[in-house]
C-alpha cells in the first residue's frame, strides 16, 4: 500500500511562520541534528490540505484529523487510508498512479544509495554474512523485486492491502525472479505499520519507502521505536519519502501527509535516530514533489553528513485541472 508521489502543483506551498534554521538546507549538516522538542512544530512551519485549507501548525492539523486521544477517530483515519488503496489496481502503473516511467530512475537512485550504505556498513556482505531486509509498505513487491532481492539473501514484505500482497507473492515466486535460490522473499506480513513489531535482531536494513506519510506523528515515533528491536547490531533504517518545501501538506483523500526535511528531522530526534547519510532523488518529473533518502542509525555517527542541495519545489498552483496525486509504490 501506501504511498504516492504527490503533484506539487496541487498545492500552494505555505511559507514557514519564521525562517527555518540554517541546518535545514545545509550541504554539511551535522549528523546529530539539534532540534527543539516535537511540540515546537507549531512554530516551525504551517501547512495546508488538498482542499486549500491552511493550518497554523501540525498540532492543529493532527487534532482535527485524528483527534486528541480519540481512538475511534484515529482508527477512521487509518481505515480511510487503506480503503483508498484497496481501490487501486495491483500493477506497477496502478501503484505508481500512472507514473510507471518513474520506476527506473527511482530504482537507480535507490540502488546507488544502497550501494554506498552497504559498502560502508556491511563490507563483509557476501563473505559469510547473510543479509536480511524488511520492505515496509511493500505494495506489489516493486522495490523488493527490482532492488532488494538482488542484495539481500532474505527479504520480508510488510503491506496492509491484501490484494497488493497477493500480487507480490506471485511477482516474487522463484520462477519469476532472475536471481539464484540464495536470494528469496520469505515472509509476507499483511499488517499495517502502526501495528507491526518485528522479530528481534532479524534485519540488517529496514527499508521504509513512500508509506510513513500515512502515520500520525505519535505512531511514526512508536513505529520506529518498536522497529529498532528488529535491527541486527550495526543495522539501520532507510527512509525514502516525498519532501514538502516547508511545513507539511495533507492529502485528504488518501489520508497521508508530506512532511518537510525539518519536520522529519524533528521526528527522527524524537525517535532517537541519527542521520548517517542522506541524498536527493534525481530524474523525476518537475511537477512532482522532491524526494529524499535518509539512512538512519540508532547510534550517533562520528562523521558529518554531506548531501546535495535539495531539488527545487514549485511553489505555484497549476492553472489547469490536475488529477489526484499520483501514487508511488
Amino acid at each position: 500500500m501506501y504511498n504516492h508521489l504527490l503533484h506539487n502543483t496541487l498545492f500552494n506551498v505555505v511559507p514557514p511562520s519564521r525562517p527555518l534554521p540554517p541546518h535545514s538546507n545545509s550541504e554539511n549538516s551535522l549528523v546529530r541534528v539539534r532540534v527543539k522538542p516535537l511540540s515546537c512544530l507549531q512554530m516551525d512551519g504551517c501547512g495546508l490540505d488538498s482542499d486549500g485549507r491552511q493550518f497554523k501548525n501540525a498540532e492543529e492539523m493532527w487534532r482535527e484529523e485524528v483527534g486528541d486521544g480519540d481512538p475511534l477517530k484515529k482508527s477512521q483515519w487509518y481505515s480511510d487510508g487503506v480503503g483508498y488503496w484497496q481501490a487501486v489496481e495491483a500493477t506497477v502503473d496502478g501503484v505508481l498512479g500512472g507514473y510507471a516511467h518513474v520506476n527506473e530512475p527511482d530504482i537507480e537512485g535507490s540502488e546507488a544509495f544502497l550501494n554506498s550504505v552497504l559498502a560502508e556498513r556491511f563490507p563483509d556482505a557476501g563473505r559469510g554474512r547473510r543479509l536480511v531486509a524488511l520492505d515496509c509498505g511493500s505494495g506489489i513487491g516493486r522495490v523488493t523485486k527490482n532492488l532488494l532481492i538482488r542484495y539481500f539473501n532474505e527479504v520480508d514484505l510488510l503491506e496492509p492491502v491484501s490484494h497488493f500482497l497477493d500480487t507480490a507473492r506471485v511477482n516474487l515466486a522463484s520462477e519469476n525472479l532472475m536471481v539464484t535460490e540464495e536470494y528469496k522473499a520469505v515472509n509476507f506480513f499483511c499488517i499495517p505499520l502502526q501495528e507491526f513489531t518485528p522479530e528481534a535482531e532479524r534485519y540488517d536494513i529496514i527499508w521504509v519507502q513512500w508509506c510513513i506519510g500515512h502515520l500520525s506523528d505519535d505512531d511514526f515515533v512508536s513505529f520506529f521505536q518498536r522497529a529498532k528491536v528488529g535491527l541486527k547490531p550495526g543495522g539501520l533504517f532507510v527512509l525514502k519519502e516525498n519532501i514538502a518545501k516547508s511545513g507539511f501538506v495533507l492529502d485528504k483523500q488518501d489520508r497521508s501527509i508530506t512532511r518537510s526535511d525539518l519536520y522529519f528531522k524533528q521526528l527522527f530526534n524524537k525517535c532517537g535516530l541519527h542521520v548517517y547519510k542522506m541524498k536527493d532523488q534525481k530524474g523525476f518529473p518537475d511537477e512532482l514533489f522532491a524526494v529524499k533518502m535518509y539512512a538512519l542509525t540508532t547510534e550517533l555517527p562520528t562523521k558529518r553528513v554531506t548531501t546535495e542541495l535539495p531539488k527545487r519545489v514549485n511553489s505555484s498552483r497549476s492553472k489547469r485541472h490536475v488529477n489526484r496525486p499520483a501514487i508511488i509504490k
